[in-house]
């Protein structure tokens, strides 16, 4: 073959490919923009024909707003602060008892409720219901709170509970004495006009929370164990209604979480002879440990976007987003990479990327012209909920890569299992509609809690953990989440009470809908 006819042929076949290639780009593009004109995973129930409930509306007059604020504000001022597991105020959680009894006694006497302290300090509650074939459901909450000092900067003192245009300042007003408060005062007015729920639940506040929950939680679990109950649902404390919050999104969004991420906490050694300063060896033990640190911060656990309940939070929300952030959100089978790799640089939105990696503490040396013989490093991990705890250890084995340095895993746990967000999930759909409800304009989607709750402890009672509170959040109200100036406006620990009000209610139905879009319409 001539020269000239080889370099048709390859320049035939370049075209081929670039045809092919803009082929599949237009494939593509012309894919993802259907997409993102057609995709909104929220219509579902929305429009479909729900089972009528008589439910009962609540008026809040003057004097039930001063009632109910009253209450809140005493269950403020109480410090019952969990220092550690084996250190908490007992005083004041007896102190939260005589509280609960006093601002809540229809609940303590009504014939329909039965209460029991769990572990001396926790709260059980069963509401009992007229249909015993219908499975219960809990709402958790927890009573105790982290500590807080005046010092650190508050506006006003942390268990004042003091009023600062229109919030309420103190420690617990968000985590978690609002649905405390909240659930029991609802529950106190259902019961003074009469009401007798359908489908029974129960009610569990635990005192420990704080600091894993294993004497209040998990004592709680093992009463109803052995009772031999299982719930439809579990609903605690996690997510809220996030205003403003989410950069490009137009209006609030209430996340609901269906998961929580892992947690492990690794400790990491170095041990040598221990010398004087002034003879050094090549390299010490706090050498040797630093090392190890900063591989491990150099070399972040593995992008996972997209492959854990994030996904389904942008797109449940992907169709309230501008262009270009919507046709983005509408293909994360196709953008996912790409975002992840903007995600990761903030601290806030990297915790959604992966499994992160925290240094937390670094212990070594007792005098400045010794060498050491030991040093020690704690790592705290928050695990993404596509991988495992043995995973990450082994990431972090393969990273460290030093038979000196000593691994040991001091705590830790795997992901929680991701709870169902369809339109046949009965928790998430009745959660969803009592937002709807109350807030037309909020978009409900599912979420992942970073943290970690007491419903956790709930897993072997239900497949179907929700972690949500109608708590909204503005820019920087996160921070104010165990840290100083807690806040909660009047108004927004009065629509907890409705929430939990219209909830309860919405409950009672036997099951849901068909979804509108398998109803055949004319």
């Amino acid at each position: 073959m001539t020269e000239p006819g080889r370099k048709f042929k390859v320049f035939k076949l370049l075209k081929i490919i670039i045809s092919a290639f803009l082929l599949i780009i237009l494939v593509l593009f012309t894919l993802a923009s259907i997409r993102t004109f057609s995709l909104d995973v929220n219509v579902g129930l929305q429009h479909a024909r729900w089972e009528k409930t008589k439910n009962i509306s609540l008026v809040i007059d003057h004097h039930r707003r001063d009632e109910l604020v009253s209450n809140f504000k005493e269950a403020i001022r109480i410090p019952t602060v969990s220092f550690s597991e084996t250190e908490s105020n007992t005083t004041a959680l007896l102190e939260f008892d005589r509280l609960l009894r006093k601002a809540f006694p229809t609940v303590f006497s009504s014939k329909l409720v039965h209460h029991e302290l769990v572990a001396n300090y926790s709260h059980l509650f069963w509401v009992q219901g007229s249909q015993p074939d219908m499975v219960p459901y809990m709402l958790l909450a927890h009573i105790d709170v982290v500590p807080a000092s005046e010092s650190d900067g508050w506006e006003a003192p942390p268990f004042s509970a003091k009023e600062i245009d229109g919030f309420i300042y103190g420690r617990g007003t968000i985590d978690d004495k609002g649905p405390v408060m909240g659930i029991l005062q609802a529950l106190e007015y259902l019961l003074l006009k009469g009401y007798a729920p359908r489908r029974g639940f129960y009610i569990g506040f635990g005192h420990d929370e704080e600091v894993n929950g294993y004497k209040g939680a998990v004592n709680i679990v093992r009463v109803l164990k052995q009772r031999g109950v299982q719930l439809s649902f579990v609903l605690d404390e996690g997510l809220a209604v996030l205003d403003d919050v989410i950069s490009g999104l137009e209006g609030p969004a209430a996340l609901i979480g269906i998961s929580e991420k892992g947690w492990a906490t690794v400790k990491l050694s170095v041990s040598m002879a221990p010398g004087h300063s002034s003879m050094p060896p090549r390299e010490t033990s706090i050498g040797i440990l630093a090392a190890a640190i900063k591989r491990l911060e150099e070399n972040p656990m593995p992008r996972l976007f997209g492959h854990g309940p994030e996904r389904e939070t942008f797109e449940h929300l992907a169709h309230k987003f501008r262009l270009p952030l919507k046709f983005i959100m509408s293909n994360l089978w196709l953008f996912s990479p790409l975002l992840s790799r903007v995600m990761e640089r903030k601290p806030d939105t990297n915790a959604f990327v992966r499994t992160t990696t925290a240094v937390t503490m670094f212990n070594a040396g007792v005098k400045v012209n010794i060498i050491p013989s030991l040093a020690e490093a704690y790592v705290n991990l928050r695990i993404h909920s596509a991988q495992s705890l043995q995973e990450v250890l082994d990431l972090i084995h393969s990273t460290v890569g030093d038979q000196r340095v000593k691994i040991e895993l001091v705590d830790g746990f795997d992901p929680l299992p991701v709870s169902s967000a369809d339109e046949r999930s009965f928790g998430f759909q009745i959660i969803k509609k009592t937002v709807l409800d109350m807030f037309p304009t909020v978009t409900v989607a599912p979420g992942i809690c970073i943290g970690n709750t007491d419903s956790r402890h709930f897993k072997d009672l239900t497949s179907n953990i929700y972690r949500f509170a109608p708590v909204w959040f503005k820019p920087g109200d996160a921070q104010r989440f165990h840290g100083i100036n807690e806040r909660i406006s009047k108004k927004n620990y009065e629509e907890l009470v409705v929430f939990y009000f219209s909830l309860i209610q919405n409950c009672d139905i036997q099951k849901l809908p068909e979804p509108h879009s398998s109803v055949h319409e004319l």
